[in-house]
């Protein structure tokens, strides 16, 4: 069971990477005091644990009311994972977060904490597809149950950095935040070969032969 849970929750985590938001969040909270950002950063991890546990539980009613195979879904979202894993690889924003226009949009907001906090800059389209991956190849309820273990975990982990944005910015710096970020899109990318590949069997069964 830990091992299950750890492989789900450090898939999610990387894709969701609030580290790589805590700039952002900084950005968008210049003038917010230690008890504001706590508020917010407390929205911000709700809205993402119900996303994420939302589409744990009618992902794939989702898939078939679609009418899309699990095993196409699979090639589209492993393919969706590998161009965020290589824009964290290369310490670019990651091209399903947000844009800069949506960030100049959202200085103008008083309320952040879900657009674009938690959708999409921590929840974007490659953490929603996979969690939509993970929950339509669960075997069982058991999987989908770790599925929703690992998903309010790292819904805790984005509450813990956002209200340590300001020390762990400090400590890091820009430079460390984006050696963190390009060994997390290693991770990311072995994630997306693994996601494709056994979308590709259920595709075409004759390749395990």
């Amino acid at each position: 069971m830990e091992l299950e849970i750890a492989k789900i929750f450090i898939a999610l985590l990387v894709l969701v990477n609030p580290l790589g938001a805590i700039p952002i969040f900084i950005s968008l909270t210049p003038n917010a005091n230690q008890l504001e950002r706590k508020r917010i950063a407390k929205t911000t991890t709700l809205a993402v644990a119900v996303v994420l546990c939302l589409f744990a539980v009618v992902g794939e009613t989702l898939l078939h009311f679609l009418g899309i195979s699990i095993g196409s879904f699979q090639v589209g979202g492993g393919l969706l994972v590998m161009l965020i894993a290589i824009a964290l690889m290369n310490a670019q924003p990651a091209p399903t977060k947000t844009t800069k226009e949506e960030q100049s949009e959202a200085e103008a907001k008083t309320n952040i904490a879900v657009v674009p906090l938690a959708i999409p800059l921590l929840t974007g389209p490659g953490t929603i597809s996979t969690v939509i991956i993970y929950a339509s190849t669960a075997h069982s309820w058991v999987q989908v149950v770790y599925l929703l273990i690992s998903s309010l975990l790292v819904a805790v982990t984005c509450y813990g950095a956002l209200v340590l944005a300001s020390p762990i910015s400090r400590l890091l710096g820009q430079t460390g935040i984006n050696i963190v970020n390009r060994v997390m899109g290693m991770l990311l990318a072995a994630v997306s070969v693994e996601i494709i590949v056994d979308g590709l069997y259920r595709l075409f069964p004759q390749l395990s032969r």
